[in-house]
């Protein structure tokens, strides 16, 4: 009877778990080189994923024109002007809402931070005092430098690149909107059979999520923006429209952006009009905030992505 060929210890259970370790391994080395060599080409990069967040916010738009007889270029072209002039105008409101106020606002925050900070000191709990205040130094210079500063770029190359960067974002968004799927299909002419079938469904499921997550983003920052500047109006609370701009911009940030946005404006409402001002405002942000979680991110992104409100809000 002939012996039974030795056994490979990597057939066993522990053999294939290393084998498959080492496999995600060498993934995620190859993943870290990808990510860090696009960092270096970011003046490519980040036009095309722009171009793509855009184009596949209003990629219905074209869709629903196209099915109205429109001819492909008209359809792309309306679509495109329009989604130029949205993106122009709210840029423009934005800086020039924020930009002449930006400093009066970064001081008026420090001072809110520095009386809210006397408070929490005189109470019964101890505090690390520096750590505090390297924490509120930090802020506010990043606040304040040109990095964040909104305004035009400064230096010739910065606005060389900035200008490089939104011809090349507006070419590519013209290009996604008018020849999206053939794009595609060139992306995939390398499969064949069920595999390019399921790339093909995985494309436009992944546009359609990625332009409904926008969309309902967009929605709920803008429903933000509106509550939370009503009121600072309401309260006469100087740099109301610069804090609803930035409380909009803050709901595209997960999780911390329209928080920040809320802390900034009960800190200007508290050194502005005092302490009862500043406890309306964070009454507001706080329900603003709960209405969000509880009811309008449920349904809004629910039926934006096509997704059950149980399952947004069970998410959030």
């Amino acid at each position: 009877m002939p012996e039974p060929a030795p056994r490979s210890p990597w057939s066993a259970g522990l053999g294939r778990a290393s084998i498959r370790s080492a496999q995600t391994l060498l993934i995620l080395v190859l993943a870290s080189v990808l990510v860090f060599a696009l960092t270096r080409v970011t003046l490519i990069v980040i036009p095309v994923l722009i171009a793509l967040i855009l184009a596949a916010a209003i990629a219905p738009l074209v869709s629903w024109l196209r099915h109205r007889g429109w001819p492909p270029a008209g359809a792309t072209g309306i679509s495109f002007l329009g989604m130029l002039a949205v993106v122009g105008g709210v840029v423009t409101a934005i800086v020039f809402a924020v930009r002449s106020e930006w400093p009066t606002l970064v001081e008026k925050a420090g001072a809110g931070f520095d009386q809210l900070y006397a408070l929490v000191k005189a109470g019964p709990f101890p505090v690390d005092d520096a750590a505090i205040r390297n924490v509120r130094d930090r802020a506010l210079e990043f606040l304040g430098s040109s990095s964040f500063t909104p305004g035009a770029p400064t230096g010739i190359g910065a606005a060389a690149g900035f200008a490089a960067g939104f011809v090349l974002m507006a070419v590519l968004l013209f290009y996604f909107l008018k020849d999206g799927p053939g794009i595609w299909a060139f992306v995939l002419r390398a499969s064949r059979g069920g595999h390019r079938a399921k790339a093909e469904l995985a494309g436009a499921r992944g546009l359609q999520v990625l332009g409904g997550y926008v969309r309902g983003t967009a929605a709920v920052a803008g429903i933000d923006a509106v509550v939370i500047g009503g009121a600072l109006l309401v309260l006469q609370v100087p740099l109301a429209l610069p804090l609803a701009v930035i409380t909009f911009i803050g709901g595209f940030i997960p999780m911390v952006g329209a928080t920040a946005a809320g802390a900034l404006a009960v800190l200007v409402a508290l050194v502005s009009n005092g302490p009862v001002a500043a406890l309306v405002v964070l009454a507001v942000v706080v329900g603003v905030n709960q209405l969000e979680g509880n009811f309008l991110q449920p349904v809004l992104m629910g039926n934006a992505l096509k997704v059950h409100g149980l399952v947004i809000l069970l998410a959030l």
